[in-house]
């Protein structure tokens, strides 16, 4: 098994940190792993993308290229990163943010609303958990109970308290995901 993911927005999105979670998760497992961060020389609110492999052999290069799943946050990493998803692979946009479709047709795309989502649940900084938890019911790449145990490895004790509602917004990308998939069959 190897995932290969690019993870994309701006900075202040999360991005990094879905990045992390996943690296932490895989090393959990067992996994062999890679994280590799791109920020623009901004703080916050310019460009920020991360490359992470998940796999069961060990990683010759963390620079993703070619894509099984790529996560989309904001219009204009789609632009950017739409072309860099394999055949056959994954594509999650944020239409919250997005008002394009995908123009492909030889990938999984799934749309998500992730800050209406995050709005909903009245914490606008868990929109990058409802995108993890969309990616996480299609790939299964890594467990939940592992992106449990990796978030107080990525965000540290003290922010332990704020797990539940990053489970809830995780749990409601997924429930998503999955009726969009029963819509489909």
């Amino acid at each position: 098994m190897e995932e290969r993911i690019i993870i994309a927005g701006f900075g202040g999105q999360g991005v990094m940190a879905i990045g992390q979670m996943l690296t932490y998760a895989g090393m959990i497992e067992g996994r062999k792993v890679s994280w590799l961060p791109s920020y623009g020389p901004e703080m916050r609110g310019g460009t920020a993308n991360c490359n992470v492999i998940i796999s069961d052999k060990p990683v010759g290069s963390p620079l993703v290229e070619e894509a099984n799943s790529v996560i989309i946050l904001n219009k204009p990493s789609l632009d950017k990163f739409e072309g860099n998803v394999i055949k056959g692979g994954n594509l999650f946009i944020n239409t919250s943010l997005i008002d394009r479709k995908s123009t492909r047709d030889d990938i999984n795309v799934y749309y998500i609303p992730a800050n209406d989502i995050a709005t909903e649940l009245e914490n606008p900084k868990v929109t990058n958990m409802v995108m993890l938890g969309a990616y996480l019911e299609v790939t299964k790449a890594v467990s939940l109970e592992s992106i449990y145990e990796a978030y107080g490895k990525v965000f540290g004790e003290s922010k332990l308290n704020l797990l539940p509602i990053n489970k809830e917004a995780m749990e409601r990308g997924a429930k998503l995901i999955r009726e969009q998939i029963k819509v489909e069959a």
